[in-house]
């Protein structure tokens, strides 16, 4: 079953209408202030994670009072962030695929931690991706491949997310590679074109964060 995280940050209401799509099964984890964002749009979710330090008291009562949402509520004074929880959480649920929306902002601090701790999801083998209106997010470590067609915007970065990447090969793509080590500190990865149909990225060992962008 697939897992809608909505998070804190920014959000655009009409990703979030194409995204939502509970009435076919789909776990909808709202994440602290992710819940201002399903009240303007009177979504109920399955579980609320948070220590709600952020959100007013007219929308946590109005969800408190539903009986069917689980609250998973936490010290503002922990380890993990309210979001790092709500991937766990999707985790344990045994998702077949997480989505995480409000998961880039104004705090570039989260934006960050939010793209490492896709780290989790990927070691579990499940499918994890953070969009918003101009990204789709998401690590890969092994064989991918990119469809023209499908992809969500012009542009295709690569940046590595452990310290270096190897043997990184690029096919279909405007700026082609060859079994290349791309390293942290290094830019070459940003802003590839898609020029085939199909494109693939194929590594040996690492871990890529590769970005789907729009202008």
């Amino acid at each position: 079953m697939e897992t809608l995280i909505i998070s804190g940050g920014e959000i655009d209401k009409r990703l979030l209408k194409k995204y939502c799509k509970k009435d076919d099964g789909q776990n909808i984890i709202a994440v602290d202030r992710g819940l201002e964002a399903l009240y303007h749009l009177n979504i109920i979710p399955n579980y609320v994670v948070g220590d709600f330090d952020s959100i007013s008291k007219e929308v946590l009562q109005h969800y408190q009072a539903k009986p069917q949402i689980t609250f998973h509520t936490y010290n503002s004074e922990k380890d993990n962030t309210d979001t790092e929880i709500a991937i766990q959480l999707a985790m344990e649920l045994e998702s077949s695929s997480i989505i995480i929306l409000g998961a880039l902002g104004k705090r570039m601090d989260h934006s960050l931690a939010n793209i490492h701790i896709l780290k989790q999801a990927l070691e579990a083998k499940i499918p994890c991706q953070i969009v918003d209106g101009y990204n789709k997010i998401y690590l890969i470590e092994d064989k991918h491949t990119l469809y023209k067609d499908k992809t969500y915007g012009k542009y295709v970065s690569l940046l590595p997310l452990t310290s270096k990447v190897e043997e990184i090969t690029l096919k279909g793509f405007k700026y082609p590679l060859y079994k290349y080590c791309l390293t942290v500190g290094v830019s070459l990865g940003i802003s590839n074109e898609i020029v085939e149909d199909i494109a693939t990225i194929e590594l040996k060992n690492g871990i890529l964060i590769v970005i789907e962008s729009r202008d």
